[in-house]
């Protein structure tokens, strides 16, 4: 795991002041408004490399500027930005301004409602590697699903399936309503909801209690000359992958808020005219596994059980699991 540029240490408290001076005149740019591709070519124009020693690409720059210890800050459980009493390169200030410029806060950038993609990308896999499915519109603009081949950045992807977003999409939702149609089901609706919430809220608590360890750990090794590198960089990669995954399987699990409670007259006018949020909240309680194999011939636009396997999701096994926890 490389260590973030400016910082001499994986604790965040030693300053590394010759890149903490690049870090800031790259602040300053993004200040200015400048992108993030301008601001790029001219760091590696002036011979500026990464902490592995590589050319500079906008998304790293972007995740260097996002982190809150350049600012001498953190993120607690609820997401919210806290002091830790380490240096500062870039103020506080500048920090929130760089970062409410993302493009999840411009709203000239949000994507347009007909990009919007129905499957979560944690439920739609690949079903030959089980690699999760990416979005990926064609070149004339349909929007489509696709297992991306391998590459150092993201490893494990066959790369061997692709489908069309609409007709995926469309015989998924065809499915997902059959099922919420029978009256043995929708009458649990209510009650998987809240169940499903409960496991997103344990969830939570286990990923906010491996940030304070994660945090306990950057403190002991700062302090103690007896933690070798080796040992702290391990110990902090497994905490940061509990943290990332529940975190991510949280939000998952969360959008199931979004589901009606109560009788729906007429599911499929219903759907037809619902916000995405609440589509993709039915399928998150309803499915835990969308897999989708290769088409039987180039170009088939036929979407069947060969080609797409639902794993629904089993209530009342969350509520066991929790209770068994607490």
């Amino acid at each position: 795991m490389a260590r973030l540029y400016g910082f001499e240490d994986m604790a965040y408290r030693r300053v590394r002041e010759s890149e903490a001076e690049v870090l800031r005149a790259a602040a300053s740019r993004r200040l200015l408004k400048q992108s993030y591709d301008a601001i790029v070519e001219w760091m590696n124009a002036e011979g500026h490399r990464t902490t592995r020693g590589g050319q500079w690409r906008p998304a790293v720059l972007a995740s260097v500027l996002d982190h809150p210890a350049i600012a001498g800050l953190e993120e607690d459980e609820n997401g919210k930005l806290v002091e830790t009493g380490g240096p500062v390169i870039v103020s506080r200030g500048d920090f929130e301004a760089i970062r409410a410029m993302r493009r999840v806060n411009d709203p000239d950038k949000q994507r347009a409602e007909q990009r919007e993609y129905l499957i979560p990308g944690p439920i739609g896999v690949c079903g030959l590697c089980a690699c999760t499915l990416g979005s990926s519109p064609t070149a004339a603009g349909t929007r489509g699903y696709r297992c991306s081949p391998s590459t150092a950045q993201h490893p494990g992807g066959c790369g061997k399936v692709r489908i069309m977003a609409d007709l995926l999409e469309t015989y998924v939702a065809e499915h997902v309503l059959a099922e919420l149609a029978k009256p043995e089901v929708s009458a649990l609706i209510g009650q998987a909801r809240d169940e499903v919430l409960a496991q997103a809220a344990v969830l939570r608590k286990e990923a906010a209690a491996a940030r304070r360890r994660q945090k306990k750990l950057g403190e002991d090794y700062a302090r103690s000359p007896d933690m070798t590198l080796k040992t702290f960089r391990s110990a902090d990669q497994e905490l940061k992958k509990l943290v990332r995954e529940g975190e991510a399987q949280a939000r998952l699990l969360e959008q199931v808020k979004h589901v009606p409670v109560g009788d729906v007259p007429d599911l499929v006018r219903w759907w037809k005219h619902a916000p995405m949020k609440a589509k993709r909240g039915v399928l998150v309680l309803m499915l835990e596994q969308v897999a989708v194999y290769p088409a039987a011939s180039r170009g088939s636009r036929t979407v069947d059980a060969d080609r797409v396997g639902l794993r629904w999701r089993q209530w009342g096994v969350a509520a066991e699991t929790t209770e068994s926890v607490s």
